[in-house]
């Protein structure tokens, strides 16, 4: 069951109306986040606005993936979220349409109203509980909807660091490209729990983009895991990119 609600883009509704733990959305609730959705943007693009980006290292890798498929696989890290996205987003008047998998709780509408508010589609969908479903989805607004969903290997809940199979999969079944991404700051603050990066007012901030890269249809299990690591390599070397690109 899915639609694409009022708030623009929304898949797989049914996770709009209650979640596992039985909590419904009440108009209550869709007030509040109604009323919190402007402020949280706000502040999103007003950070945006604070710290400045001086360098993107390979942005030509970008320009060849958005030439060459109508939707590619964007790969970064979950705690390069900030302003990776940033620079995709700023890619939608080339016609480059971003997505994000937002968890399907009452509470993950909240994300999903702020990412539509954003000008990004929204395929609500949980990793660890409908996974599979996620993957359908995925592939659907990549190959039929032309939506390139953004994939943060390591996810929120880690292990950090580590290259999960998802984007590799989804690479192989679309034949669309994983395009590797990442940032660093002059300064920032990292969250405590999963270490999120959050640069400094007035900091400086370098993006690096890689090569996209192609999945074949025919990998075995062996292959599979050797582009886990390969991948992983990659957007460790993308983060040192980054932060030569501000020495």
């Amino acid at each position: 069951m899915s639609d694409h609600g009022p708030e623009g883009g929304l898949r797989n509704t049914l996770y709009r109306t209650s979640t596992r733990s039985g909590r419904r959305m009440t108009a209550t609730r869709r007030l509040l986040y109604r009323l919190a959705v402007p402020l949280a943007t706000a502040i999103i693009r007003g950070w945006w606005l604070m710290c400045r980006v001086v360098r993107v290292e390979g942005a030509h890798y970008l320009d060849e993936a958005i030439a060459a498929a109508p939707s590619l696989i964007p790969c970064y890290w979950h705690q390069h979220q900030l302003y990776c996205a940033k620079l995709l987003l700023e890619q939608r008047s080339r016609g480059l349409t971003v997505g994000w998998l937002v968890s399907p709780s009452v509470d993950g509408e909240l994300g999903a109203m702020i990412a539509s508010r954003a000008g990004a589609a929204v395929i609500r969908g949980s990793s660890s509980h409908t996974g599979a479903r996620a993957l359908r989805d995925y592939y659907q607004a990549l190959v039929k909807e032309n939506i390139s969903p953004i994939i943060t290997p390591d996810g929120p809940r880690g292990p950090r660091f580590k290259f999960k199979p998802g984007a590799i999969l989804l690479a192989q079944m679309s034949g669309r490209p994983m395009l590797p991404m990442a940032y660093a700051a002059s300064r920032a603050w990292l969250i405590k729990w999963d270490k999120f990066v959050i640069p400094v007012p007035l900091s400086r901030v370098a993006i690096a983009v890689g090569p996209p890269r192609y999945v074949p249809r025919v990998t075995d299990a062996g292959g599979l895991e050797r582009l886990q690591g390969e991948m992983e390599r990659e957007l460790k070397r993308l983060y040192g990119v980054a932060r030569a690109a501000l020495a």
